[in-house]
């Protein structure tokens, strides 16, 4: 300690504290640097997180820097024409690698200024440990019309709780519709945000396949503007829908995408019309075989199918799982247009316990050798329909109530975003497709065939050869 010399008598002015004294300096330089590094990373921090704002305010300020409002300018004028060159040139290219990864950018900002209130809102921020804990915003991927966002879900929560909100954050964030779908990873949510409707258009004929493709039958459009391929390959389609809803789009543009097959005789379409032909009489000659007044010819025609099935299934015991279709052993797709006439509402009970059985051997025996039903109904009840569980493929157009949404595609499918008593009467041939197995109903839009585009389809590839069980003259 250094001792001063002071004179009796003499006063000593006060003077501040001594900086430079090494007990105070170090501690408060070691405090002022954790302090500065501290402020440098959080700022580094910002800049990364929001690099899509500092690394464009970086690069304009050097460009400013070095050639004042020439640099600025002269590159963001070079930009527009380059950016309008390419979409001129190739548009596909320039919206995937240049409008929509901009586009998702905006949307993941608006979408995260809203993100709190619509967890809350929708209950699914947790309270844990007092502190709340929120599922996390990963990416935004946008499309025409679509946006993908996908989530990180709290622990202890499933793409089902996200399913049953679907409602609440389409509110939220202003879109149309919401659907969500278990993400890649088990942890992850799938959000799909539909802003646009690219199905309010009516959807013209899809062109005949030269070869129909089976595994994936063009049908229509799809959400997202590409052509919708609906396997008939190992399943059956149950079409539900009311009066009016588009049912008659669906099984024309089935038959449409198999007139080729049927011209050739790969295909043979057996159709039973119980309304008296009123829906597929105007194309009876795109059938083999057509029933559409005498209801023991129904019963015939699809005991015929369920024999055949047996028959078939006799044959590839051992050799083969799918029938693969030949000239010889063609693809019979039986079509019916208002099941619920054979099956709830015939009065002849032997004969409707007689179409009760054979239709049920074709609906669990014929997928796999080559026997199929395309079959629609408006009711889609247990007591109407009683093997409505042995359709795999089912399509759900516009229903009346809500119930009926379930009760036709499935457990839970209304909560998953298939909407279908919401489906307007303005756009018939607009329905939700649930494939078995798939939790997430895919809505399209069935192409439209008029009158005159039938009967020019069935004079081109036309097989008529029996009707109401009797052989027409000059039938092969």
């Amino acid at each position: 300690m250094a001792l001063v010399n002071v004179i009796r008598g003499d006063r000593i002015d006060g003077a501040p504290i001594n900086v430079r004294t090494p007990f105070i300096r170090v501690p408060m330089w070691m405090a002022l640097s954790w302090w500065t590094v501290k402020a440098l990373a959080r700022l580094v921090a910002l800049a990364v997180r929001f690099w899509y704002i500092t690394a464009p305010a970086a690069f304009f300020g050097w460009l400013y820097l070095e050639w004042g409002w020439t640099g600025p300018v002269g590159f963001l004028g070079g930009l527009v024409t380059v950016l309008g060159a390419w979409a001129a040139a190739h548009r596909p290219s320039f919206l995937r690698f240049a409008w929509f990864p901009v586009l998702a950018l905006v949307r993941a900002w608006s979408y995260r200024r809203n993100w709190h209130a619509a967890m809350a809102t929708a209950k699914l921020a947790v309270s844990f440990d007092s502190h709340t804990v929120l599922p996390v915003l990963r990416k935004v991927r946008c499309t025409a019309g679509v946006d993908a966002v996908t989530v990180r879900m709290v622990t202890g929560q499933i793409p089902d709780d996200y399913a049953k909100a679907s409602e609440r954050f389409a509110h939220t964030f202003g879109v149309r519709q919401v659907k969500a779908e278990p993400g890649p990873r088990p942890d992850l949510v799938l959000l799909t945000l539909m802003r646009g409707d690219p199905l309010a258009k009516v959807v013209r004929p899809m062109p005949v396949p030269a070869v129909p493709e089976f595994t994936g039958l063009p049908v229509g459009r799809q959400e997202d503007g590409g052509t919708y391929p609906l396997r008939l390959f190992g399943t059956q389609v149950l079409i539900v829908g009311a009066t009016g809803a588009g049912k008659g789009s669906v099984i024309w543009s089935v038959v449409r995408s198999l007139a080729s097959g049927v011209g050739s005789g790969l295909v043979q379409l057996w159709g039973l019309d119980p309304k008296g032909g009123m829906e597929l009489g105007i194309g009876a000659p795109m059938f083999t075989r057509f029933a559409c007044k005498d209801y023991a010819a129904m019963c015939e025609l699809i005991e015929e199918a369920a024999s055949m099935a047996r028959e078939r299934a006799g044959k590839l015991r051992g050799k083969a799982r799918q029938h693969t279709p030949t000239q010889a052993e063609p693809l019979i797709v039986v079509v019916i247009d208002e099941l619920a006439n054979l099956t709830a509402y015939l009065t002849d009970r032997q004969l409707k316990d007689r179409i009760k059985a054979a239709l049920s051997i074709v609906l669990s025996q014929g997928r796999a050798v080559g026997v199929h039903v395309v079959a629609a109904i408006q009711d889609p009840r247990k007591e109407v329909l009683p093997f409505r569980d042995l359709f795999p493929t089912r399509i759900g157009l516009r229903l009346s109530e809500p119930p009926q949404v379930d009760l036709t595609l499935g457990e839970g499918m209304r909560d998953r975003g298939a909407l279908c008593d919401r489906i307007p009467q303005s756009l018939p041939g607009v329905a939700y497709v649930v494939l078995d197995g798939n939790p997430t109903p895919m809505r399209v839009r069935f192409s439209y065939l008029s009158d005159d585009e039938i009967r020019d389809m069935a004079t081109t590839y036309g097989r008529l050869r029996v009707i109401d069980g009797e052989i027409l003259d000059g039938a092969a």
